[in-house]
């Protein structure tokens, strides 16, 4: 299939549905064209967060945004995608964990993880009420 762009946001997807959509995606057993993955308000949680930090660690992965605003990652989940950066750190471009609650130390991982020379990611979003954390201000956190 050729599909580019997939949009769930606010569907009610949660860690199961997530497992099902990961099984859709594996990249080595189905060749995907998708680029933007949307999953924006739904209850993934870390554990949600970790299976499709699996698929975005595999190289043939070729996602370039990922949503994923509102879906209660922690510093847990955060970990999960730096892993998955590092693994494969030549597509994504941009992600949004806005409306999380990574914590310091999750932010601090994530800054970490842009640090890499290999990564692409151009723009990480992270707004939790009215502080807003652009990729700048993520290096800063690593310095402080």
């Amino acid at each position: 299939y050729d599909l580019t762009l997939c949009r769930l946001s606010g569907c009610l997807v949660t860690e199961e549905g997530c497992a099902s959509l990961v099984s859709a995606l594996r990249p080595e057993l189905n060749p995907s064209h998708l680029r933007e993955l949307d999953l924006s308000n739904n209850d993934l949680k870390d554990s949600g967060v970790k299976l499709l930090s699996a698929v975005l660690g595999n190289p043939h992965c070729k996602l370039e945004t990922l949503r994923l605003s509102g879906c209660g990652v922690t510093e847990e989940g955060c970990t999960s995608l730096v892993s998955a950066l590092r693994s494969n750190p030549s597509h994504l471009r941009e992600m949004d964990l806005s409306y999380n609650h990574p914590g310091d130390s999750g932010v601090r991982l994530l800054s970490a993880g842009l640090e890499d020379p290999h990564c692409r990611l151009e723009n990480l979003k992270y707004v939790e009420g009215l502080c807003q954390c652009s990729y700048q201000t993520c290096l800063s956190y690593q310095a402080s």
